[in-house]
């Protein structure tokens, strides 16, 4: 088949998918964190059920700006994820994938709300300390195999994480920070365990937080495709070896969640630093002698 046919596929695959497998991830997640807390918690279909019912409500705005910047967050959020998922070039994907995240934080800055502005605030805190590991992630790729395009990567013979443990650790670490789970909750919490409560979706409006979970959903399945490219090769059974190691790290994100407290902005930044530093600075180091 045609290289530009698999592409369309592939850029279809995403944007049709990924909520729904977003919805079935958030699904899993809250069902298995009942679980972990004694209750029975609500049916894995039940994101689906919320959606539906946030989009057949009544648009309301705090602001007038807040539709516009919160549909920009999601086209970003999705041009971002069509360009990775095409194997297309990964470097410019996180870039745009950053940048979708400014609009996020405007569209909480014109709610002029104290949550949604200490939310937004702290939004930011939080792409300062996972941006660098998302990045030298981006350098380790083009190291390893010699170029950004993810279709190059995962052509390869051997899957990335031989060559790039260090920078799996990196990623799988900032991972908890981006899916905005304990203890690095800083800007909203999926739990009424914060005193910030929801803090950057506190005045979004039903339709408008509808638009922000959809993105929240495209979101997780782009990081979750990041973690996927370490295992990923030629060899067609490296797919299903890709899928059990993301089933493996989620369970762990909810785990994690369930069985820790949120800390403050100052040490999750310190932490993600350091573990970005440590495991994928000396993993670039030694890619670089042996290079």
């Amino acid at each position: 088949m045609n290289t530009n046919y698999i592409r369309i596929i592939a850029v279809l695959a995403y944007v049709i998918l990924a909520p729904i497998l977003g919805a079935f991830f958030d699904g899993l997640d809250r069902k298995i964190s009942a679980r972990m807390q004694r209750r029975v918690g609500p049916p894995i279909t039940q994101p689906l059920h919320d959606l539906k019912k946030l989009f057949a409500k009544e648009n309301v705005n705090v602001n007038k700006a807040q539709s516009f910047l919160i549909l920009s967050y999601l086209v970003g959020t999705l041009i971002a994820g069509a360009l990775f998922f095409s194997g297309g070039d990964m470097l410019m994907s996180i870039f745009l994938f950053s940048t979708s995240t400014m609009f996020l934080y405007f569209t909480c800055m014109v709610a002029t709300s104290p949550y949604s502005t200490v939310g937004a605030n702290r939004e930011l805190l939080q792409a300062l300390a996972y941006e660098p590991a998302e990045l030298l992630t981006a350098v380790g790729f083009y190291l390893a195999v010699g170029s950004f395009k993810s279709l190059d990567i995962v052509s390869g013979k051997w899957s990335a994480i031989l060559f790039l443990p260090g920078f799996f650790v990196a990623f799988v670490f900032i991972l908890t920070i981006k899916m905005r789970k304990s203890p690095f909750d800083e800007s909203t919490s999926h739990h009424p365990h914060q005193e910030l409560i929801k803090g950057i979706t506190s005045d979004l409006g039903a339709r408008n937080y509808a638009i922000y979970t959809l993105t929240e959903y495209y979101e997780n399945m782009y990081m979750l495709g990041v973690v996927a490219l370490f295992f990923v090769n030629s060899n067609p059974w490296s797919y299903l070896g890709a899928v059990v190691a993301i089933f493996v790290l989620y369970f762990l994100e909810i785990l994690i969640d369930n069985s820790s407290a949120r800390v403050k902005s100052g040490l999750m930044i310190k932490q993600a630093w350091w573990v970005t530093f440590i495991a994928a600075g000396l993993n670039l180091l030694i890619l670089m002698l042996i290079k």
